[in-house]
């Protein structure tokens, strides 16, 4: 089984103003969790989809997968306090309901700007390497810093890359180690891969573009409108 664990239990606080979390603002006239969530409802090697939203949100989240036909998502579940426990709540469903064994593709409801092809590649690199982590090449110098704001070591750029998302696992594999962060007090880390580094776990990296953005503030609003009618506009070409 190849199982997308969407999470989508944010409030948009960076968003300012808005009477919806930002999942549910629409670009290009419909929401953004449905652009994210039709790219996984027609890839053919997506077997199911899990969701973790905001409780209150949840009714309005299931009549929108009516409205727009979305048929692969097999559960939507309560998100966490974190996004950290909003994902392993997500792991925790796909663990009662499917096989340990399976593979999982961890994505941001507002990251709609992934394909067919990127999905077919992380899950390909989880068969073959255990781990598939949507990245791409930082495009400028990253430095690491002291608490005191002093820099201690310059990152070659050729070394340098910015994780993005899925971040893909074998179902066992992940859920394993949120059970141990969790054990240690861990409840809000950053994203999947930094959780699996903490302890140890091998990780690799599959590139993706850079149109995959995640949409957090006003600004990346008016960055995904761009986005969708240069593609739209490269799509009336072909």
């Amino acid at each position: 089984m190849n199982i997308a664990i969407i999470f989508a239990g944010g409030v948009g606080k960076r968003m300012g103003q808005t009477d919806k979390p930002k999942q549910f603002i629409e670009i290009s006239n419909k929401p953004i969790i449905i652009h994210t969530l039709e790219v996984f409802e027609k890839n053919e090697n997506i077997d199911a989809i899990i969701i973790a939203s905001k409780v209150e949100w949840i009714d309005y989240l299931k009549d929108l997968l009516k409205v727009y036909n979305i048929r692969k998502v097999s559960k939507i579940v309560p998100g966490g306090e974190t996004g950290q426990m909003s994902i392993f709540n997500g792991l925790k469903c796909a663990k009662k309901m499917y096989d340990e064994n399976s593979i999982v593709l961890i994505h941001d409801g507002v990251r709609p700007f992934i394909n067919s092809e990127l999905i077919d590649i992380n899950i390909e690199n989880v068969k073959k390497k255990g781990s598939a982590i949507s990245s791409v090449y930082s495009t400028e110098t990253e430095v690491l810093v002291d608490e005191n704001n002093n820099i201690k070591y310059v990152i070659p750029r050729n070394e340098s890359l910015i994780a993005k998302a899925p971040q893909s696992f074998y179902l066992k594999d992940i859920y394993n180690v949120h059970i141990k962060a969790q054990q240690d007090g861990i409840t809000n880390s950053i994203d999947s891969c930094t959780l699996m580094n903490k302890y140890n776990k091998p990780l690799s990296v599959v590139l993706t573009d850079y149109d995959n953005i995640k949409i957090t503030t006003i600004k990346d609003i008016a960055l995904a409108e761009s986005i969708y009618a240069r593609k739209n506009k490269a799509c009336e070409e072909i």
